[in-house]
């Protein structure tokens, strides 16, 4: 199963890969990464159909937001599940973000266990 990763901070790759390490070397995941928020539209439309099941995305990022590029995700590929993740705990991005269509929002510093969890609850969907 791919999943992709979006945060315009490089340095959340190393961070990822280090916490799936064990789910990744055994094969049960694969992660990708996207810097901007069309980075990740254009990773989206260069597979047909696209081959993630999962995004993980921040909310904010410099040019498109984390919140406009669910917006577009969820019209384009309304079968990709997509959860957000904010600095900041504050209701109106929570609100944004499960109004268009977010399964999940998450607020830093990120809780791997939390996420491992609805990541194995999409594995399991699958």
């Amino acid at each position: 199963m791919k999943f992709l990763v979006v945060d315009d901070e490089r340095d959340v790759e190393m961070l990822f890969r280090q916490k799936f390490r064990k789910e990744i070397r055994s094969g049960l995941i694969e992660l990708e990464f996207a810097f901007s928020g069309q980075d990740a539209i254009d990773r989206l439309q260069s597979t047909q159909p696209p081959d993630v099941l999962y995004i993980f995305s921040d909310i904010n990022m410099p040019g498109m937001s984390g919140l406009e590029m669910l917006e577009k995700i969820k019209s384009q590929f309304p079968q990709i599940q997509v959860s957000m993740i904010s600095a900041y705990g504050d209701d109106d991005n929570y609100q944004r973000a499960i109004e268009s269509g977010a399964k999940e929002f998450f607020t830093k510093p990120i809780d791997f266990n939390s996420l491992k969890m609805e990541m194995q609850q999409i594995l399991e969907g699958s």
